[in-house]
Order: C-alpha cells, then sequence, then structure tokens
C-alpha cells in the first residue's frame, strides 16, 4: 500500500508524530490542533480502539480510498468525495507573488477567514502544523495556504483559500507556488486534496502541475456516547 492510500495515519506516525496521540494501530492529532484521526487498516478493532481511547462526543475525520460501512459507535455526521493530487515534478513554477508569512497573531483572523471560505478544519493549534503565508490588503487577510499533513516524503498543501471580495486576483495561485517551493526546497513532494465537484480549484491545481493521483473520501464520524 502506498503511504498516501492512508496519509493521516502515516503522517501521524512519521512527520507529526509529536503531534500525535497514539494508541497501537490508531493515532490522532492533539485536540486543538486538528481533528484527523488515523487508523492503521479502518478495522472495525481499530475503530473501537478509537472510541475507548477518545473523549467522549469526540468528532473525527478520516481518510480513506475505498468505501466502508459506519463502525459501531459512529454516527456520520457527514462525507465529502474528493481528489487527490500530486505534484511530480523537481521544480516549482516561476513568479514573484507578495505574500507575508503567517504566526500565532494571526491566527484569529485566519479562523475567520476559513469560517467564511471553509476550505477545512482549521483550530487554535493548526498554525503549528507549519508555513503558513498569506496576503494582506487594507491591512486585513484576504487569502492564505499553509501545511498539514506530512507522511515522509510528502507534505499536504491545505487551507487554501480566499476571501470572496477579493477572488480573481491571482492570489491563491501565487500562494500555492510559494507552498511548493517550500516543500521542494526541504527535499518533499507537494500532495493536496480538493473536493471532487470542485471545478474551478481543481483546473487551478492542474494548471500549477498536480496531478489527480486517486480518489479519496472524508468521512466526519462522531463518537456515541
Amino acid at each position: 500500500m502506498h503511504v498516501l492510500d492512508n496519509p493521516i495515519y502515516h503522517s501521524l506516525i512519521t512527520g507529526h508524530l509529536s503531534f500525535a496521540k497514539e494508541t497501537g494501530e490508531v493515532s490522532y492529532y492533539q485536540e486543538d490542533i486538528a481533528p484527523f484521526a488515523g487508523l492503521k487498516d479502518n478495522s472495525k478493532e481499530n475503530f473501537e480502539t478509537l472510541r475507548k481511547n477518545s473523549a467522549p462526543k469526540s468528532t473525527f475525520v478520516v481518510f480513506t480510498p475505498v468505501a466502508y460501512d459506519l463502525p459501531k459507535g459512529w454516527e456520520l455526521a457527514t462525507h465529502i468525495d474528493m481528489f487527490q493530487m500530486v505534484y511530480e515534478h523537481k521544480t516549482a513554477p516561476t513568479g514573484d507573488d507578495e505574500f507575508e508569512n503567517l504566526n500565532e497573531t494571526h491566527v484569529d483572523e485566519m479562523i475567520e477567514l476559513v469560517k467564511l471560505t471553509q476550505p477545512g478544519p482549521f483550530k487554535s493549534k493548526t498554525i503549528v502544523l507549519g508555513n503558513y503565508t498569506g496576503v494582506f490588503r487594507e491591512q486585513k487577510l484576504v487569502a492564505m495556504a499553509g501545511h498539514r499533513f506530512n507522511p515522509k516524503p510528502y507534505v499536504e498543501i491545505s487551507a487554501v483559500c480566499t476571501h470572496p471580495d477579493h477572488l480573481g486576483n491571482g492570489y491563491a495561485y501565487g500562494l500555492l507556488r510559494e507552498q511548493i517551493k517550500r516543500i521542494l526546497d526541504s527535499a518533499q513532494i507537494p500532495f493536496l486534496h480538493v473536493r471532487n465537484d470542485n471545478v474551478a480549484a481543481v483546473k487551478l491545481y492542474q494548471k500549477l502541475g498536480f496531478g489527480i493521483r486517486t480518489e479519496m473520501i472524508a468521512y466526519v464520524l462522531k463518537k456515541i456516547g
């Protein structure tokens, strides 16, 4: 099995081991960083381990390349059909883009932008996953992108979003180009996930050089009891 077939689990046992809570074949991110859980094989036994060792009423996001039946003790909140895309080129697209590095002082603005644009989960300490960059206009954050999973040697680009009033200015393209460059400079490989019905985003990623590797499903599961 390729590491990207189970990117959350392999992230939590390699690049993000320091952010993980783990019990054998089950790992999940610290609650204030991210709601993702990685299970070695998404078995009923793995889900029962996650259920027993997590806090009451926890909600987790799990990824899988194939659909499976809902495990006992969990309620399906929603599911998201996605493409997993990988950047297989050796150099980043060229360009000279304006951006600023984001830090803890920007978290409130980042959370506000994520709530407005819904690119995916973002919590109070998600920023520790690293390399968040943004574009400001009139001292307001209007676009951003950063890193998320790190199943070595891959690094996921995530939280790519632009305020609706600032679409069409190329901010996402420039931020993505910088993210690609940083990942390649670290001798790793960029990848990302995107809703398969987000046609505009898929075209943008393909324009940058990403190719679709596989389909992926995100299940949002609520613990019962």
